[in-house]
């Protein structure tokens, strides 16, 4: 029958590509693992004509203004000519508008349009011409000289474009990149971080020849072999014939020459798999006397791998620095190289305070370097496939990496994982990860995503990441968060997130269980990180895992001038912040302080590092956890035991010596040891005093590494020699005065005057409450009973000898009434002993602290004490800090976590003096036991009530608490509360300390 029908009968469909799922990408290339860093390029990087549009539909207008590429719009300052101010939004689960899958916003969606010339050589005629983005947020639609060239979806992944049909070479030409920035992939990129919107990655053309490389694929593990799986293409026609494929290796001997597999080629013919379009030839070796690449020893070679005309002429070639390792599992173990290993891992998101989600190599090198340093020897990069160059630093410098897909769908998560319009997405998307990552050695595991749910849509996945990469296991969270143990597909690795130590150590396990996230970062936590490894390193099948997360979110914000509210950006100045802190006239900012709702807060702030990379105090806490050597003492206490508790490494790369209290140092001498052999060695005799001492291994680099120059503290073991039992006053130096009870100053209020003080001593049970008391829900408990404003009630004042007591009574809303005593008594010298007791009701089952504070006259701005330090330190994080004198202007002994809140404590603490210039006076406090101090300019009121660090104005004065009991500050904002070791509970508590001027 004759088709009657127009030639044009059927219409183009219609399809908006923000507002498709099943669309993944149109006319975007294969993802690659070819990288050619001498091809011919044209770098596209830096300023683009741009305008931001409220929608993708909105008409150009005849006005542009400018903007760099790769940058985020949501913190670059332009001439926003439509009025749309879109600025950073945090959210953590809930999506930042109320639309449901797969459509996204039609009112408001907003949308940048970037073009530029870009000269194209002439001797790129009847070359191949690819346009690469890196990254864009989030549907990515290019037209070079006016010719569409392709879609990409996938905002942390590059695409790439043929454009060999659209460019004219030897001219002028003109590119334009459309960014969409939500859309039906939004759903799939529910992360936990700001939502941003631009190019975020490098961009630009590269020229090869027609025949190029189409993908390599390496193989290569310890013993030497070597395999290398190349695919070749033609451009857009048939494969020329004759060409070939070689490789060099460079190793210490040499450069060893790679030829074509011949067997490989003449099976491929013999099973008829020859196709006239797409080329396939293999490189395999066995190389002799290789070194294999693990965290501890990355050792790579360099192998260039090279496509030859058949004139024997190369075409094309890729580069790689290639790491020999091996990565299984058996039974509940994951190996690498046959070892067990720990995986003393951390999440890291793309963020810098700046410039938003861009961030590049140099800042990249300066997050792994400081890593390395605090001990970590693992990056999960949550939730998204990194910059390539983040894996390039991690196989130089020695990271295993949980790569991971960019999936999460948080707030649609069972819905998505079985829809089948996203299907394709979730298998585009993880393929794309492997098909350009698969080389770098420093790739361990494959994750395919985060709090997605479980459903078919990850199966398929899995299946096809299994059968492309048997090399690697598989983890994802969401496969096993309801049954551990359960059979499933989609994971080789028990791998749970804030589960706790008595949830991990409750095996048997079947499987490795590495937690892909615990030990939650946001504000002063990080509290029993400790426990956590002792649980790990004495259970079999736990292997580690990764803390929550490497960097606080504060965008840098300005509150003052042009631009007040707004990010400062990439051009803020340089002494914008440091240390942490920022300068007047701005404020790390955080979910709703641009505007942005919903939101949630401050959740963002859960980073070991400030978010100018200042490391918070868990950081010197996990370096000493990850040691990797052991400090013990032998039984009779007169030598030391030495165990290196590495993988693979000896201890030829450290260096030592002896430290003791103000009796000096000594040259320590590390035995020759390999991984987990243990030596004893003698103790430095002539350091070793009487009373109280402990003895310090200050560890450092021996020489300078990739990661730290030479002299780096990598860790400093210590262990006590013998402790002072001497009672309080002996250890004070002071002695009751012969009659002395008129020198005990009180008000009618019954508090004490002293002239050094500014604020009596009174009892105190508040603390400003932590990101975790507050999102645990803790905090919610001490408001309802009144605790940060208990009424003080005078019950009497009486003399027992010399010394007088001071008997009070504070009342809670609804939880009974504490009994306070002081007992206070002259000294000698002018000073008073102190001894109190407080008797806690019942219904007070679980308290911030017990314990006295106190304000000093202006003008005490040192602080020198003997306890735990120099760092910050709280009950259940401290292992990070050696027992010790340490001195500190007491300015710097405050954290300032990115939400005010309990800060700048100090643990078991012996004694401290606060002194100021040479003249004047100062105090000295010793403490009955080893207690909790902190002294900061903030009282803890003044700390509740900010939100910002703006807020606060530092007192001239010191708030000192001395506290009897302090509660740990655990993980609950997200996981468990600190362990019941560590809490503070009812009943009867005293405590004794001095005040003595000097």
């Amino acid at each position: 029958m004759q088709d009657r029908r127009p030639a044009s009968a059927e219409p183009a469909v219609p399809i908006d590509p923000w507002d498709a799922p099943e669309l993944t990408g149109w006319r975007r290339l294969p993802m690659h693992a070819v990288v050619r860093p001498d091809a011919p390029r044209v770098p596209l990087d830096g300023p683009w004509r741009f305008q931001l549009l409220p929608t993708p539909r909105t008409p150009l207008a005849d006005r542009w203004s400018e903007t760099d590429v790769p940058g985020c719009w949501t913190v670059q300052d332009f001439e926003d000519v439509h009025g749309v101010r879109d600025l950073p939004h945090y959210t953590n689960v809930t999506m930042p508008f109320p639309d449901l899958p797969p459509s996204p916003p039609a009112g408001r969606n907003p949308t940048g349009v970037y073009e530029r010339e870009a000269a194209i050589p002439a001797d790129w005629a009847g070359r191949r011409v690819v346009l690469h983005v890196g990254a864009a947020e989030s549907v990515l639609i290019a037209h070079v000289n006016g010719t569409a060239v392709g879609v990409g979806k996938d905002s942390h992944l590059a695409s790439e474009f043929d454009v060999t049909h659209a460019v004219r070479p030897g001219e002028r030409n003109t590119v334009r990149l459309t960014v969409v920035k939500w859309s039906d992939a939004t759903f799939l990129e529910d992360q936990d971080q700001w939502w941003h919107g631009g190019i975020t990655r490098s961009v630009h053309l590269y020229a090869t020849d027609p025949l190029h490389l189409a993908d390599v694929g390496i193989t290569a593990v310890p013993g030497g072999s070597l395999d290398v799986a190349v695919k070749v293409r033609g451009g857009a026609g048939a494969l020329p014939a004759g060409w070939s494929v070689s490789g060099l290796l460079r190793t210490p001997d040499g450069i060893l020459r790679l030829p074509a597999d011949e067997a490989f080629a003449q099976a491929n013919v013999a099973s008829e798999r020859v196709s006239d379009f797409l080329g396939e030839a293999r490189i395999r070796a066995t190389v002799p006397g290789v070194r294999p690449w693990s965290a501890e020893t990355p050792h790579l070679y360099d192998l260039t791998v090279r496509l030859h005309r058949a004139d024997g002429s190369v075409a094309d070639e890729s580069c790689h620095r290639v790491g020999f390792r091996r990565v299984e599992i058996s039974g509940t173990d994951l190996l690498v190289n046959g070892v067990r290993v720990y995986f003393r891992g951390v999440n890291r998101h793309d963020f810098h305070p700046l410039t938003g989600r861009v961030v590049d190599a140099e800042e990249m090198r300066a997050d792994l370097c400081l890593l390395k340093r605090h001990g970590f020897n693992a990056v999960r990069t949550a939730h998204y496939p990194p910059d390539p160059a983040l894996l390039r630093l991690a196989d130089e410098l020695g990271l295993y990496v949980v790569d991971e897909a960019d999936i999460e769908t948080h707030d649609h998560a069972h819905e998505l994982a079985d829809d089948p319009r996203y299907l394709g997405a979730f298998t585009d998307r993880v393929a794309r990860m492997v098909l350009r990552d698969r080389n770098h050695p420093s790739v361990v595991v494959w994750s395919l995503g985060n709090e997605s749910d479980h459903g078919a849509n990850h199966d398929a996945a899995a299946g096809w990441l299994r059968r492309t990469d048997p090399t690697r296991p598989v983890q994802y969270e969401g496969a096993i968060k309801d049954a551990w143990e359960e059979p499933q597909s989609a994971s080789d690795i028990i791998c749970p997130m804030y589960a706790s130590i008595e949830e991990i150590t409750a095996g048997p396990h079947s499987k490795p269980l590495i937690l892909c996230e615990y030990s939650h970062a946001m504000g002063n936590s990080n509290g029993s990180l400790a426990d956590y490894w002792r649980a790990i390193e004495s259970t079999p099948g736990l292997q580690g895992g990764f803390v929550w997360e490497f960097r606080d979110h504060g965008i840098l914000q300005r509150l003052t001038g042009d631009g007040a509210g707004r990010p400062a950006g990439p051009g803020a100045p340089a002494d914008a912040y440091a240390d942490g802190v920022t300068a007047p006239g701005y404020r790390w900012a955080y979910g709703g302080d641009f505007g942005d709702t919903p939101h949630d807060g401050a959740f963002c702030a859960d980073g070991l590092v400030l978010p100018d990379r200042t490391p918070k105090p868990a950081m010197a806490e996990h370096r000493e956890i990850a040691a990797p050597l052991r400090l013990e003492l032998t039984p009779d206490r007169r030598e030391a035991r030495i165990t290196n508790r590495q993988h693979f490494a000896s201890l030829a790369w450290l260096s030592a010596r002896w430290h003791i209290g103000d009796c000096g140092t000594a040259p320590a001498r590390l035995p020759d040891l390999a991984p987990g052999e243990s030596a004893v060695v003698p103790l430095p005799t002539s350091l070793l005093p009487h009373g109280d001492s402990h003895l310090t291994l200050r560890v450092t680099t021996a020489r300078d590494l990739p990661w730290a120059p030479r002299g780096t503290l990598v860790c400093a073991p210590q262990v006590v020699l013998a402790e002072d039992h001497r009672d309080l006053l002996t250890r004070a130096g002071a002695v009751f005065a012969e009659d002395g009870a008129g020198a005990v100053r009180l008000d009618d209020a019954g508090l004490l005057r002293h002239p050094l003080l500014t604020a009596p001593p009174v009892l105190t049970l508040w603390r400003a409450p932590t990101d975790n008391d507050e999102w645990g829900g803790i905090a919610a408990r001490w408001r309802a009973w009144g605790l940060h404003a208990l009424e003080r009630t005078l019950v009497s004042v009486g003399r027992e000898g010399a010394s007088v007591v001071v008997r009070s009574a504070y009342a809670t809303d609804g939880a009974g009434t504490v009994g306070h005593e002081q007992v206070i008594t002259p000294l000698a010298d002018g000073g008073l002993l102190v001894d109190e007791t407080a008797v806690l009701p019942d219904a007070l089952t679980d308290l911030p602290r017990v314990g006295t504070v106190f304000e000093t006259v202006a003008g005490l701005d040192t602080l020198e004490w003997f306890g735990r330090g120099p760092g910050e330190t709280y009950p259940d994080r401290c292992a990070g800090a050696t027992v010790g004198l340490h001195r500190a202007d007491v300015d710097a002994l405050f954290t300032p976590y990115l939400r005010p809140q309990e800060s700048g404590g100090r643990h078991d603490v012996r004694r401290f003096t606060l002194t100021g210039a040479a003249a004047a006076p100062g105090i000295a406090v010793h403490l009955d036991v080893p207690r909790q101090v902190s002294v900061t300019r903030h009282r803890a009121a003044e700390l509740t009530a900010a939100a910002h660090h703006d807020e606060l104005v530092p007192r001239a004065t010191c708030v000192v608490h001395l506290d009897a009991a302090h509660r740990g500050v655990g993980t609950a904002s997200c996981g468990p509360d600190t362990l019941p070791a560590y809490r503070v509970g009812p009943g009867t508590h005293r405590w004794s300390w001095t005040l003595q001027p000097l």
